[in-house]
């Protein structure tokens, strides 16, 4: 059966993986997408391990009666606590989202990296594993407190997220960081209040792009990209209140409150 028309599903704990949604849009305009905001249960970051996923769980049953052919992950958390148990339970292909850690560690000159992310992923296996391969180099590691929960309260611009980034940021600008990853598809919104504190020369690393590769890649591999020229359908769920998501896409998308 040829289910290469049926949407890319997405979700994540609430709106900050509308930046990778953004990302394979650009990339597959063709492709019809399901997103989900799970934003009634953010943030995953503080949750167990048991918890995430179990609302993975929950969230891919969704996608999946919306026909979904492939789920993206667009959640660190999720995807360094969850995927494992996902892809094992469903045949459906799961693309997931890491901390780009390998490409800054292959080019840092100061061998010293910085990486902003979630509770959640900083203590996962996954990520440990990751880290525990890199030979000579320093990660300077920071949780992200509160920076989820502010950004899906709409406060993108507000002192307490500047305050709380340069908290955050100094302790690794003083180690010499000169790559910063962001483990956390919400971070790739503070970019701008982020480059405010950086010194010039550091480069901000997020997953979006290589995100969207991998999809295209996934897609072809299994015969089912969309090949179709059409305007696409793209349908964006919350299980919350939608005007930050509304206001974060800046399009006329439909936005609609789900009880997922």
């Amino acid at each position: 059966m040829d289910n290469s028309t049926n949407p890319i599903g997405l979700f994540d704990s609430g709106i900050g993986g509308t930046s990778i949604w953004k990302e394979i849009h650009t990339l597959l305009p063709n492709e019809d997408t399901v997103y989900l905001a799970d934003s009634k249960n953010a943030p995953y970051g503080q949750k167990s391990k048991d918890e995430i996923i179990d609302l993975s769980i929950k969230n891919t049953e969704y996608l999946l009666n919306q026909n979904a052919k492939i789920i993206v992950v667009a959640c660190n958390t999720a995807t360094t606590n969850a995927i494992k148990e996902l892809r094992v339970k469903y045949s459906i292909p799961f693309i997931g989202i890491e901390p780009a850690i390998k490409p800054a560690a292959i080019h840092t000159k100061t061998k010293t990296i910085g990486i902003l992310a979630t509770k959640g992923t900083l203590s996962s296996e996954l990520f440990y594993k990751t880290v525990s391969n890199l030979k000579g180099i320093t990660v300077v590691e920071q949780i992200g407190h509160n920076l989820v929960k502010l950004i899906e309260e709409g406060k993108l611009e507000s002192e307490e997220i500047k305050d709380l980034l340069k908290q955050y940021l100094d302790p690794m600008i003083k180690a010499n960081i000169d790559h910063l990853v962001l483990g956390c598809s919400h971070y790739p919104y503070l970019i701008p209040q982020i480059k405010e504190i950086l010194p010039e020369g550091v480069k901000i690393i997020d997953s979006g792009e290589a995100v969207a590769r991998q999809t295209k890649l996934i897609l072809e591999q299994n015969n089912i990209l969309n090949t179709r020229t059409h305007k696409s359908s793209n349908l964006f769920y919350t299980n919350s209140d939608p005007v930050v998501l509304k206001s974060i896409l800046k399009n006329d998308y439909k936005v609609e409150n789900k009880d997922f």
